[in-house]
C-alpha cells in the first residue's frame, strides 16, 4: 500500500476547514481534486474516513485515529524539512554517560550567548559513538578513540579517572585509591561505551567484572556494595548518588575527552565546538 503526504494533508485539511470548498482554497487546488484525493486515499485503506452531508463533514471514527495518525506524520515531514533546509540552525551533541561534567552548564551558557543562531541539544545516546554512527546527533563526545574511519575526532581536554564505590565501602575512608586496591574486587563495566578494562591491571591481578549498559544501573548496583566502578571524572560530577562515593584512583592515567564527527560531513559549527571545549578544559 503507497500513501502520499498529498493524500494525508487533503484529509487534515478538509477536517480542519470543514467543508470540500474550503479545504480546496486552503491547498490551492480545485474542489474535484480535494474529492479525487479525498477517494483515492479511502479506497487505498480501504475504509470510509469521512461522513458527507449537504451541510458538513465529520470524521468516521476510523476517521479520527487516521486524522490524528496524519497530523504526527505530517509534523515528523514538516520537521524533517526545517532540519534539512534550516542551513543548520540546530547542533546535536551526544554522549553516553556523561556530557561534559561540570563543564556542561557553562558550555550551554557560553554557547548560547555567543551563538544565538543555532540552537544547542545534548542528547544522550548510550552507544559507541553516543548517537554519532545512529545518526541521532552532528557531534559526540566520547571517552575512547573510535576506530571507524568515517569518523574524525579531536582531543578537548583530561579528566581524572575515579573509583565509585558504596558509602559504607571500607576504601570509602580513603581519598584516594590505587588500581592494586582493587584486584580483589568486582568491578562494573560498560563495555561498549566505557573507559575501563581488565587491561589496566597486571595480568595476573585482574579484578574480576561484570557488565552493565546503563549510568543509573551502575550506580544502583554499585550502591549495595556488591561492586565497584571506576569512571571519568564528569560522571561524578553529573551523577552524585546517595549510597555512593568517589575517590580519585592514583596511579590511573587521565581519561582524554573526545568531540567525534562525520569526517565527509562535519557540522559548521565543529571548530566553534573545539574552541569552546577546549578552552573550559584548559580553565581547570
Amino acid at each position: 500500500m503507497d500513501l502520499e503526504l498529498r493524500q494525508l494533508r487533503c484529509l487534515v485539511a478538509i477536517v480542519d476547514e470543514g467543508t470540500f470548498t474550503d479545504a480546496a482554497l486552503a491547498l490551492g487546488v480545485s474542489q474535484a481534486a480535494v474529492s479525487r484525493t479525498l477517494a483515492s486515499l479511502e479506497q487505498a485503506l480501504g475504509i470510509r474516513l469521512l461522513r458527507r452531508t449537504s451541510r458538513s463533514v465529520t470524521p468516521t471514527s476510523t476517521g479520527l485515529r487516521v486524522v490524528a495518525h496524519a497530523r504526527r506524520v505530517l509534523a515528523e515531514v514538516d520537521d524533517l524539512v526545517r532540519d534539512a533546509t534550516s542551513g543548520h540552525a540546530h547542533l546535536r551533541i551526544g554522549y553516553a554517560w556523561s556530557a561534559l561534567g561540570r563543564h556542561t552548564l557553562s558550555f550551554q551558557r557560553r554557547w548560547s550567548r555567543a551563538h544565538p543562531e543555532t540552537d544547542l541539544h545534548l542528547i544522550r545516546v548510550n552507544s559507541a559513538t553516543s548517537g554519532l554512527g545512529e545518526g541521532a546527533c552532528d557531534l559526540a563526545v566520547v571517552r575512547r578513540p573510535l576506530d571507524d574511519r568515517r569518523f574524525e575526532s579531536a582531543i578537548v581536554g583530561l579528566e581524572r579517572r575515579l573509583c565509585a564505590m558504596a558509602s559504607d565501602d571500607p576504601l570509602a575512608r580513603r581519598r584516594s585509591v590505587r588500581l592494586a586496591d582493587l584486584a580483589g574486587r568486582t568491578l562494573l563495566v560498560d563495555r561498549r561505551t566505557g573507559t575501563t578494562t581488565a587491561d589496566l591491571w597486571p595480568p595476573d591481578s585482574r579484578p574480576a567484572t561484570e557488565d552493565t549498559h546503563d549510568v543509573d544501573d551502575w550506580l544502583t548496583v554499585i550502591a549495595t556494595g556488591r561492586s565497584v566502578g571506576m569512571t571519568a571524572e564528569s560522571t561524578a560530577n553529573q551523577y552524585p548518588r546517595p549510597g555512593v562515593v568517589y575517590r580519585p584512583v592514583r596511579d590511573g592515567e587521565p581519561i582524554a575527552v573526545r568531540l567525534a564527527w562525520w569526517k565527509d560531513d562535519p557540522h559548521p559549527a565543529t571548530q566553534a565546538v573545539l574552541e569552546l571545549l577546549s578552552a573550559l578544559y584548559r580553565e581547570t
